[in-house]
């Protein structure tokens, strides 16, 4: 069984997404925010939690709970990966993106599009490297932009289709991994 720690900085939908997909396998949830809502998610499951505020060593400081797991997945975090990090788990870690990368990296993709009157957008799980949403392509998701959508609906939507996107990324990666782990 891999072992699985989830990083987030907000509610926690796509945490709940992979929990009840991986269930005993996610062994930690680490936030950079003292409140965040995955974390009482964590809480509600009997899932380790942790808090991390920023710092230059935030990555360090992190790489030190992580003992013992295998797969790091971003679930809303909203910070850079970096090193240490990085290099202790290489390919190894996954973020979900709210567009169809390399279009729209970084905050708000789903506004980008709507700005940009795309017509299509949807969601990307890709392997984290060291840039803004840069890293290979995993498995992605196509939405729909319809013509009365504003920035809640379109969101809303991305939002179910990374629900149903990152629990099926998750289990490529693991059998990918399992030579490993």
């Amino acid at each position: 069984m891999a072992k699985i720690a989830v990083l987030g900085s907000g509610t926690g939908s796509n945490f709940q997404a992979l929990v009840e997909e991986f269930g005993d396998e996610i062994v930690l949830v680490i936030s950079d925010q003292p409140g965040a809502g995955i974390l009482e998610k964590a809480k509600a499951f009997g899932i380790p939690t942790a808090v991390e505020v920023g710092g230059a060593d935030l990555s360090a400081r992190i790489l030190k709970r992580l003992g013992g797991v295998d797969l790091i997945c971003l679930a809303g975090y909203m910070r850079l990966v970096k090193e240490p990090l990085l290099s202790a788990f290489p390919n190894r870690i996954l973020n979900i993106h709210p567009s169809l990368l390399p279009k729209y990296p970084g905050k708000a993709a789903w506004e980008q599009a709507l700005a940009d009157q795309a017509e299509v957008t949807g969601c990307t799980v890709h392997y984290v490297d060291a840039g803004i949403d840069t890293g290979e392509v995993i498995l992605q998701e196509k939405v729909e932009v319809l013509i009365d959508d504003t920035a809640t609906t379109l969101h809303a939507r991305i939002q179910i289709a990374e629900h149903r996107v990152y629990p099926q990324a998750v289990k490529r990666v693991l059998k990918k991994m399992s030579g490993r782990v």
